[in-house]
Parts: C-alpha cells; sequence; structure tokens
C-alpha cells in the first residue's frame, strides 16, 4: 500500500495516478459518501452529491433491489470514472484542480485519496473495474440519517435537525442574494423522506449488499447527522460484537457532544472492535469554536477527546477542520492543541485534515478581504516554520498548511459560477447578524474582534420582503451532470452490459441489426468496428468474432 520508501507525494502522484491518467482519482472507484436518508452519493466530501436511482432515465427502485450495489456504482459516477480514464479533468472536481493550477508542487485530494489503495487494486481501474462494471467500495462513510444535536454555522437542515429545528421555529434566513443563499431558505423536508418506522429503500439496499461488501471492504465509517444517534450505528456496533476478529476498520464521526451516557456507551464498544478510528471536527478554539459550531462547548468537548483517549480502545483519533472564514484568528493555537494530543496519547491520535469551505461561498476564506487572507497567510507560515511541534506532523499536516497558505494568498472564488465578492460579503453580514438573533449566547464582533471593524463596515442588505421555503434538493438545477450526458450521447458512449449498468441505453447513440451485421462484408465490419472501439483490429478475427465483441459493447440490436 502507498508510497515507496522516501517517496514524496508528488513522485507518488507522477508515478502512479498520472500514469494512468492526469485526472485519475481512485476515489472514485473504491470510497464513497452515501446519505442514505435521501438517496444521494458523492466520491467524496468535495463534489456535489448526485442522486442515486436517475428516475427521469427510466432506473427506478427496482433496479436498486437487483442491485443493492447501486448506492454506490450510480450510472452518472460510471461517467465520470470513464472522463477520468480518457485524462479528463470531470468538472465536479474542480476543487483538486483548483489546487493543483497552483503549482505542479501543490498536491491535491486526489493524491491522498488514492494512496490508501493497493497499487494492485488501482491498476485494476483500467482494465476489470472500467467505467462499465459494479466495484465493491474499499473505504465508505455513510449516513444513516441526519439526526444531529449541533447547528454549525456552516451545514443547513439538510444534514442536521437541529438547523431543521432552527428555521422551523424562526423561519428561513432572510435578505441574502449569492449563490449560497439556498441553503439557509429550505427546512430539510426533502432529506427527510422517510419516517422514523417506514422503510427506507437506500438503507434496506446497504443491508442487502453488506454481506458481500463487508468480504472486500477495508473502513466502514458512519457519519449523519451525528453518527453515535443513529440505532443503525447501533446495530453495527452489534455485528462488530460477533466478529471480535475482523480486520475492517470501523469508524465513527462523532461531535463529542452528546449528552448522557453516549460517549461511555462509545467507549465500552470500542472493546469490542478490533479497528476502532474516530473523526471528530474543529477548527478553532474557545469561544470562536463554540460560535462556529453552535452546539460545542471548547471545555467540555476537550473533557471529552481526554476521556475517550484515556478510557477506550481507539486505533486513532481524527480531527477533521472545515477551514472557513472565521476560524483562521484561531487556527494556529487550535493545530497547537491536535499537536500536544499527538505527544500525550500517540502520533496517531491528534491528526488533522484541512479542508477548505466552498459552500457556502459566502463563508469561504475567499470571501474575506485581500489583504485580510494575506495577513492571516503570514500568520501561518511564520507558525509553520517556527512550529516547536514540527516533529510530530504527518506529511499530510505539512502539505495541507502550505497548501491553505498559497490558497489564501492566490484563490478568491470557491468554485464555478459562484456569486461576486461583494455579493457574498454583504451575505455574511447578513446571515451572521440573524444568526446572533437566532443561537444562544452569539455575538459576532465579540467572538471575533479581528474582523469587526470589517465586519461593521459591510452594509445591511434589506430586500424588502420574506421571502419564502425552497426544495433544498441540492441536486436539482446541477447543470454538471446533463452536461455530461449530453457529452456522452454525443459522443456515443457506450456503458453497456446493460442490466451492470441500468440506464445505459441511454448513451448508446448507434446500434447494428444482427442480420445486417451478418450480412455485412468482412471489411465493412472491420470498419464498424474501428469506429466503436478503441482495442486495436486483429486482422485474422472472424466475423463471428467481431459480431460477439460488438454485441460485448452494446452496439447488437437483437
Amino acid at each position: 500500500m502507498g508510497k515507496k520508501y522516501n517517496e514524496s507525494n508528488t513522485e507518488y502522484r507522477d508515478r502512479v495516478i498520472n500514469s494512468i491518467s492526469p485526472s485519475f482519482c481512485a476515489a472514485k472507484w473504491f470510497n464513497a459518501t452515501i446519505w442514505l436518508n435521501n438517496g444521494t452519493t458523492a466520491s467524496c466530501h468535495h463534489p456535489p452529491a448526485h442522486r442515486i436511482i436517475d428516475f427521469e432515465n427510466g432506473e427506478s427502485f427496482d433496479d436498486l433491489k437487483k442491485n443493492p450495489s447501486m448506492i454506490h456504482n450510480t450510472s452518472y459516477k460510471k461517467l465520470v470514472r470513464k472522463q477520468m480514464l480518457d485524462g479528463v479533468r470531470p468538472k465536479e472536481c474542480e476543487y483538486c484542480w483548483k489546487i493543483e493550477d497552483i503549482s505542479n508542487e501543490h498536491v491535491s485530494d486526489r493524491v491522498f485519496k488514492t494512496v490508501i489503495y493497493e497499487e494492485d487494486d488501482i491498476k485494476l481501474c483500467q482494465t476489470k473495474y472500467r467505467e462499465t462494471e459494479n466495484v465493491d467500495l474499499k473505504t465508505l462513510e455513510i449516513a444513516f440519517d441526519a439526526n444531529c444535536n449541533f447547528a454549525c454555522s456552516y451545514c443547513n437542515s439538510s444534514f442536521s435537525t437541529a438547523w431543521q429545528k432552527d428555521i422551523v421555529q424562526n423561519g428561513i434566513y432572510k435578505n441574502l442574494v449569492s449563490d449560497g443563499a439556498k441553503a439557509y431558505q429550505h427546512d430539510g423536508s426533502w432529506a427527510r423522506q422517510y419516517k422514523k418506522d417506514d422503510e427506507n429503500p437506500y438503507v434496506q439496499a446497504f443491508w442487502d449488499w453488506w454481506p458481500q461488501l463487508s468480504k472486500e471492504i477495508s473502513e466502514l465509517r458512519v457519519t449523519g447527522g451525528e453518527a453515535t444517534i443513529s440505532p443503525d450505528f447501533w446495530r453495527l456496533v452489534e455485528w462488530w460484537k460477533t466478529k471480535p476478529d475482523s480486520d475492517i476498520q470501523f469508524a465513527v464521526n462523532t461531535n463529542l457532544g452528546v449528552q448522557g451516557t453516549k460517549l461511555d456507551e462509545l467507549i465500552d464498544a470500542s472493546h469490542s472492535i478490533k479497528k476502532f478510528v474516530i473523526y471528530t471536527s474543529c477548527e478553532a478554539t474557545g469561544e470562536q469554536a463554540e460560535y462556529i459550531r453552535d452546539g460545542l462547548v471548547w471545555d467540555e468537548w476537550k473533557k471529552s477527546v481526554d476521556k475517550l483517549l484515556t478510557h477506550g480502545n481507539v486505533k486513532e483519533f481524527n480531527v477533521m477542520m472545515t477551514i472557513n472564514s472565521l476560524c483562521l484568528y484561531s487556527i494556529t493555537d487550535f493545530m497547537d492543541y491536535c499537536n500536544s494530543l499527538k505527544k500525550k496519547y500517540g502520533r496517531f491520535h491528534g491528526v488533522y485534515s484541512l479542508n477548505i469551505l466552498r459552500f457556502p461561498s459566502f463563508m469561504s476564506p475567499g470571501t474575506l478581504p485581500l489583504e485580510l487572507r494575506k495577513e492571516r497567510s503570514e500568520h501561518i507560515k511564520k507558525w509553520l516554520n517556527s512550529s516547536a511541534d514540527i516533529e510530530v506532523m504527518h506529511e499530510m499536516e505539512i502539505d495541507a498548511v502550505k497548501r491553505l497558505i498559497s490558497y489564501l494568498e492566490e484563490i478568491g472564488d470557491p468554485h464555478r459560477g459562484v456569486s461576486s465578492l461583494q455579493s457574498r460579503q454583504r451575505d455574511l453580514k447578513s446571515f451572521f447578524s440573524q444568526y446572533d438573533l437566532r443561537r444562544k449566547n452569539k455575538n459576532f464582533t465579540r467572538a471575533f474582534p479581528e474582523l469587526a471593524s470589517w465586519y461593521d463596515s459591510i452594509p445591511l442588505t434589506d430586500l424588502g420582503e420574506d421571502g419564502e421555503l425552497v426544495s433544498g434538493d441540492s441536486t436539482l438545477g446541477w447543470g454538471i451532470k446533463e452536461e455530461l450526458k449530453e457529452l456522452a450521447k454525443a459522443e456515443g458512449w457506450v456503458l453497456s452490459p446493460q442490466m451492470s449498468n441500468p440506464g445505459s441505453k441511454d448513451y448508446i447513440d448507434e446500434q447494428y441489426q444482427l442480420d445486417d451485421l451478418v450480412e455485412m462484408e468482412i471489411k465493412n465490419l472491420q470498419a464498424v468496428y474501428i469506429k466503436h472501439s478503441k482495442e486495436k483490429l486483429d486482422e485474422s478475427w472472424s466475423k463471428q468474432e467481431i459480431i460477439k465483441k460488438l454485441g460485448a459493447m452494446g452496439f447488437v440490436k437483437v
């Protein structure tokens, strides 16, 4: 697995990943985040989610019953896999392209999300697991529901019942005009398709796939919402108790803020699991952390961390940092805290990842004025160059900090189609002025005195109307998917065999009657094969062999 001895991330990228294609990422094959509560999926946390079942193109729940791995192997995802094998940069992966375009020396997440897999498995993406085929996951992050006790500022009602409560009680957030506005103008009802006692076909598909998937997967990670609130998480704990020698790594995303006995139950459960890993989230300290992540109590959170690492059987403790416009004034203090955990509990207890926020765009680091971004960049650079903890930092962490430094200096727009800087800044003011009124003991300028002068200078927006609830379905109006489908149809991409990819018939632009092929002269039949196949023609093939190959590609109509 992974890099050779003393091989750098860039050397690994060039040797393994770019040798397949300069746009390849193994996460498209072997990794997924799946939200079973609303029937959507993505290959990692960067691209927008898309629907598992493409109802508009004839797919149905019957297809899901026949092929439960469809919760990962969607027809859309197969189109993106083909782009990657062809060396085309998928637009949904722009997060990585922005990083790589800063400099060839900058390593994007497609390296970190590929290096964890065996090279032999990675090579199979070109052969056994090409875009036509279903593939079992190696790593999976899965959400059974959106139940959550936190309502973090950059989250929304699609992923948190605490956020849903805010919208239901107080109404939508008003006077927002940027591309991120709709995230705070829905109540999450689109993501609550199934009531507590209803059978959710997506959840059922997971459990139907699990007997096979559990033979291949190396890590299962349960997220939410808050994963420890979900009954299905505890059902998995019971499965692990019957498999105490299982080498599957079982991980959980937890905010470590659940009240009552849940933390004690989690600690007890950890002793029944051979490889138990914790992922938690934070990116700031003190009042700033509490402001950004509503529901978190900083001192109590640190106590929970110590209790878990002292009494639990925790193989790794990872911290996911969401780099937003507000965390930059205590981010180095927070990384100091994480490094102190490594010194106290071991090098793999306190490992942090820096994930730069893109949605909603008005909370992204790029919404800050350039002079503030550059000042923060210099501060972080000085911290990195003078840190006494450099010996406990992983190469991945150092690379991520360097990447953030460059990002702050050079990138202002977080994604394609982003609203103007002025619109985003006004939305930041509009949003947090309402956030302060809705949430307990919140005050922007008190929590972030470094930003007070700039914040106060932003005029409040008054649209003169209350607005109304919107759908909230993030998969609607997503142009990338439709654009890719049109390209597939225009270029005649074939994602057959049909049964392994429901809906692939929509992308077959040309088919031939079997009788017509049989009657063709051999040279004309060879021309048909050359037109539609990337594999070299062997002129010794008989007509029967060529027709059989065309049939396997989906071009023969019986």
